[in-house]
């Protein structure tokens, strides 16, 4: 937010709403970065945000609908007349255009199309409608700056005149040849300090050319976008005919996109929640994973009662180490399963295979398990417990720690290969688990010493 952007200017906002000043609400908020008014529109009242949208200037309105939330969105352009939405349209990129249109029903997104002045963004939204959303042809945009490879400068100059009229913002100018196939690119720099006779084809690049095919999906445009550090990357078809630009901002929306929904599933949510969400919609997204750690701590309570009961009647000091086995358990299971998640985000043609993961864990998880057992098993002596509970609390922990990493390690690949998001291996289930595994190890190695 900007720091015009406070809550006393939200109070002072509201307020002129309760006075029915609309003056001040259409001169102030106009002076906001369309950013920050879509952060003013969260939170209003339905009616004043309605209002609030309504009087902005058209070019404004529409960067501010552009970076509203679908839910939002679709509730203010519900019962807006297509006419009005088509002069939105009309302003707006043809990625962020068709977005919005596959929001609305068949018959709206029809007549906005036939209503639009500018007819190449009508060609371009309709040819871009058919591609799925979460891949390159679905993040493309078919406003870009290209040159023909035959060009000379001159003419690209004139050219990139003509074109830029539609075009927001210029990061590369992209060279083709005679039948739209994507050759190259040409810097700004190179194109205004070349004489005016001086051919495309001789100044262009077109070695480590990235670019991205229409069908890929959207988590690989991200990783090369990211990679190697690029402000926009140009998409083609099979062919290689360039079709459309992916720009950097689209490419932030889709990590952000990401990470929220990673963060609701190692958070044990099984929506997309936030704070100022329902009551209901709330205890909806929080109530399965707080039932799946109940039912495993109900489980953990009955391995207690079956296995645990007569080792504890026994010696009952054996009782004190059970928070310790479940917790560590719990903790090496999701620092496992939170690296393997970092590598299948950032995954590379260079990563290990399944069993050179698994030999590498286990390793890890010896050392780690030694480390901690020998640890353990020297502070039990020093402070005087039995000979036989240290040992049994620190074969346990070892034992444990190497059932854990496996599981942590496990459970995520496998995820991952049936297409469920591995993250949710990372929260409740992890932790739940491990403490279940942890306790019946915990038990049955005490009984097996004490034979009971």
């Amino acid at each position: 937010m900007s720091e015009i952007l406070s809550r006393e200017y939200l109070l002072l906002v509201q307020e002129a709403f309760e006075h029915s000043n609309t003056a001040i609400i259409q001169e102030q908020v106009q002076e906001l970065h369309y950013a920050d008014i879509a952060a003013l529109v969260y939170e209003l009242e339905d009616e004043q945000a309605d209002f609030l949208l309504r009087s902005l200037d058209t070019e404004i309105a529409s960067e501010v609908i552009s970076e509203l939330e679908e839910e939002v969105r679709k509730h203010f352009l519900k019962n807006l007349p297509y006419e009005k939405l088509a002069e939105y349209i009309d302003l707006m990129d043809s990625d962020d255009a068709v977005d919005i249109l596959k929001e609305q029903p068949i018959q709206i997104r029809e007549q906005v199309i036939a209503t639009l002045k500018d007819r190449d963004k009508a060609k371009d939204i309709i040819y871009l409608l058919p591609y799925d959303e979460d891949t390159a042809g679905g993040l493309m945009a078919k406003e870009l700056i290209k040159a023909n490879i035959n060009w000379t400068v001159k003419q690209c100059i004139e050219e990139i005149r003509r074109q830029a009229e539609k075009v927001e913002k210029i990061y590369s100018i992209y060279v083709v040849d005679n039948n739209g196939i994507l050759k190259g690119r040409v810097s700004l720099k190179k194109i205004i300090l070349s004489a005016d006779d001086t051919l495309i084809a001789d100044i262009y690049e077109d070695e480590e050319l990235i670019f991205v095919e229409t069908y890929k999906e959207q988590e690989e445009v991200v990783t090369l976008m990211r990679k190697y550090d690029l402000e926009s990357i140009p998409v083609v078809n099979v062919q290689g005919k360039l079709l459309g630009r992916i720009t950097i901002d689209d490419v932030v929306d889709v990590m952000q996109e990401h990470a929220e929904a990673e963060r609701q599933a190692m958070s044990g949510l099984s929506s997309n929640v936030e704070e100022d969400d329902t009551i209901w919609t709330s205890v909806k997204a929080r109530l399965p994973w707080l039932v799946v750690g109940m039912v495993g701590g109900m489980l953990a309570a009955s391995v207690t009662n079956m296995l645990g009961q007569p080792v504890i009647l026994l010696v009952s000091v054996l009782a004190n180490f059970t928070t310790l086995i479940a917790g560590t358990g719990g903790n090496v299971g999701v620092q496992s399963s939170s690296i393997i998640l970092q590598s299948l985000a950032n995954k590379s043609v260079f990563e290990l295979g399944t069993l050179e993961r698994l030999f590498k864990v286990l390793i890890i998880a010896v050392l780690n398990g030694l480390i901690l057992s020998a640890f353990v098993l020297g502070v039990c002596l020093l402070f005087g417990y039995d000979a036989k509970v240290a040992f049994v609390v620190a074969i346990a922990l070892f034992s444990v720690i190497l059932l854990a990493s496996l599981m942590g390690t496990i459970t995520p690949l496998v995820l991952d290969r049936f297409g469920i998001n591995p993250a949710l291996a990372a929260g409740p289930f992890i932790t739940t688990a491990n403490d279940l595994i942890g306790l019946t190890v915990y038990f049955l190695i005490a009984r097996l010493i004490y034979q009971i």
